[in-house]
């Protein structure tokens, strides 16, 4: 769940039992600002070998004997030590699995014995630590009151991962409780995993809530990582950190034993490196009845004669994302699409319905989820986690208050008339006559805008403080439609996303368009770790006076 829900949907309306990883420590804060770590901030960061390669490559190398599984496990283990435990300190991956090299180990066995499981077989993937896997690591949201939380049990897409081979190698870490607990927030902070750091500029915002799984995607640290998204989670992560990011349908991904906020807008889904990479683990992650070959779908040529629509009013005020957007849709001309301009979209949203309905439906289903905890989590209520919240506040609510998890605890239950009005008419609002309209109404088979702003810094002091939103991912995350983004370049070296939205169940259309789009565009920017924006040549110097710049 994006920070500040109340933005989000105004901007929406206006486009119209393994360790964690420590907090941030204030050892770990100066050694960012040393005169020792310009030596850690080189090229000596960036992946090589089987580390710098797409999901696919990686699979493809493990099909072929030119890489073991253990050998990549081992690896990841090493650069997440180099890059997310020490030197830049993304803190992006909150626990590891202490059985990863043994599954990793037993899988090459199987291989070897002519037994391969499927296109994931040996492929090391991250889960958002809001997911359930039945490894010996705790499942917590990122918070205090479910750091014991070891459940035994696999979610089904993680089931689904296994079955296809994958080696769950860890958690990520998140914004807390997928960034629905308090107004003020600060994306990618946790209490149990400190702050995410983007490793494109260490301090600029990650994005929230699947923070650690953007950024430890983007940093090489594990093949693919699974996200979460209630509004703007997958999206936005994958946005600002320059990866792949798919939102599917929801429902096509089940959301059993993950820590829930919306049983309506709720959906897990891939974030990679590549369009293909999002598709093959969204092959073994969907759990519908109607099974779909999301890689066989993709299709290089998929644009040619397609109508798209651009959502110019979804296109924000930077000037430099709207030149890359530009850019993006020549290409989409090049690879045979035709435009079509959007200019406005009016329709009513119901801004307070839409956080009304949230609330509603986190207090239903987290009391729900709690009740379901492992038997060692004290707190099996809204309120029993507000109390012990309250009790632990030195930790808990050092930074932000829990403002939103007293409103949600405010409200009534699913049965309320109240809720299911506002549930109703704002998926009616966003669907039928949001993105069904404009798909319709303009005769076009996609929708395609910016995926997000540049992101800002990361701010503890004032919380999230986003400069004008761009992109309309709030209409596909309240209407429950599928939504990519795929990198379309930096500013200044901060990425920002090209998005696809399309119709409910269209999943695999969008998949193959992004494809599309990707092959032309071939975007997707490496981390350079900056510590700030100050260290780019332009930025620096200008910062200076011109009496100090020849020094």
């Amino acid at each position: 769940m994006m920070k500040k829900l109340t933005f989000l949907l105004a901007a929406i309306l206006t486009i119209s039992a393994c360790s964690h990883t420590p907090a941030v420590t204030e050892s770990a804060d100066q050694s960012l600002l040393s005169s020792k770590a310009t030596d850690v901030f080189s090229a000596e960061l960036e992946p090589t070998g089987w580390l710098s390669k797409t999901l696919p490559e990686i699979a493809e190398g493990l099909r072929s004997g030119s890489v073991t599984s253990e050998q990549l496990v081992a690896d990841y283990l090493s650069r997440i030590e180099q890059i997310d435990r020490t030197g830049p300190t993304l803190q992006s991956v909150l626990s590891l699995n202490p059985h990863a090299l043994d599954d990793a180990r037993a899988l090459d066995a199987r291989r070897a014995a002519g037994q391969s499981l499927g296109p994931l077989h040996g492929v090391p993937i991250l889960l958002k630590d809001n997911i359930e896997s039945k490894d010996s690591v705790a499942t917590t949201a990122g918070a205090l009151a479910l750091a014991h939380n070891i459940t035994g049990r696999d979610s089904p897409l993680v089931a689904g991962l296994r079955e296809a081979g994958a080696v769950i190698l860890g958690k990520t870490n998140l914004s807390q409780w997928a960034n629905f607990r308090s107004n003020e927030s600060m994306s990618g902070w946790s209490a149990l995993g400190g702050q995410v750091h983007n490793p494109h500029m260490l301090d600029r915002n990650p994005c929230g809530s699947s923070s650690g799984s953007g950024a430890a995607v983007a940093a090489s640290l594990a093949a693919g990582a699974v996200g979460t998204e209630t509004n703007g989670s997958i999206i936005c992560p994958s946005n600002v950190n320059g990866v792949v990011g798919f939102k599917p349908t929801v429902g096509l991904v089940s959301q059993q034993y993950i820590v829930p906020i919306s049983s309506s807008q709720d959906t897990a889904g891939p974030m990679t490196k590549s369009v293909k990479g999002a598709a093959m683990m969204l092959n073994a992650m969907a759990t519908g009845p109607a099974a779909t070959d999301y890689v066989a779908a993709l299709d290089a040529n998929s644009l040619r004669g397609k109508r798209v629509g651009v959502l110019r009013f979804a296109e924000g005020e930077n000037s430099d994302v709207i030149a890359l957007f530009n850019e993006s849709l020549a290409a989409l001309e090049r690879a045979g699409a035709e435009l079509v301009e959007i200019a406005n979209f009016n329709a009513e949203m119901g801004r307070g319905n839409s956080f009304a309905v949230l609330k509603y439906e986190f207090k239903a289903t987290l009391n729900d989820y709690l009740a379901q905890a492992a038997p060692v989590v004290e707190t099996r209520s809204l309120a029993q986690l507000i109390a012990f919240n309250e009790a632990h506040a030195d930790i808990e609510l050092a930074l932000f208050d829990q403002d939103i998890f007293e409103a949600s605890e405010a409200m009534g239950g699913l049965e309320d008339s109240a809720y299911v009005a506002a549930r109703d008419q704002i998926q009616a609002a966003t669907g039928p006559m949001g993105i069904d309209s404009l798909l319709t109404g303009y005769a076009v088979d996609v929708l395609v805008s910016p995926s997000g702003p540049v992101a800002p810094r990361i701010d503890p002091v004032n919380g999230d403080v986003w400069p004008s939103w761009a992109g309309a991912g709030g209409l596909a995350a309240i209407a429950g439609y599928p939504h990519l983004t795929v990198p379309m370049g930096t500013v200044h070296g901060i990425p920002v996303g090209f998005s696809l939205i399309g119709g409910r169940d269209q999943d695999a259309k969008v998949l193959s368009y992004g494809y599309a789009y990707e092959q032309i565009t071939r975007a997707r920017p490496e981390p350079h770790y900056l510590r700030s924006a100050e260290e780019r040549p332009e930025i620096g110097t200008a910062m200076r006076p011109p009496t100090a710049r020849d020094r």
